[in-house]
């Protein structure tokens, strides 16, 4: 069975909320060397046998029309998961 993950971040000009919310709460807990958090989605998708090319062409589409929001977001990574 193989694996597609599908990473979605949002646009660098959109507001991030629970970006700012980890980055502020990460000194409090002793995390100092952070001063930036975005927050994105990974979704994995599965398909019956190794990963083909066709598999990735349709999850790159499926991550254009429907996993992500092109008006706020960024498809950042469709890749087959080498460890599934």
């Amino acid at each position: 069975m193989g694996r597609i993950v599908v990473e979605v971040m949002p646009k660098p000009e959109i507001l991030d909320p629970q970006g700012k919310a980890v980055v502020g709460s990460l000194p409090r807990l002793g995390f100092e060397q952070f001063t930036g958090v975005r927050q994105g989605r990974r979704f994995e998708l599965t398909v019956d046998g190794p990963v083909t090319e066709e598999h990735l062409a349709a999850a790159r589409q499926a991550a254009d029309t429907l996993l992500s929001n092109p008006i706020i977001e960024d498809v950042v990574s469709v890749a087959a998961d080498e460890e599934a």
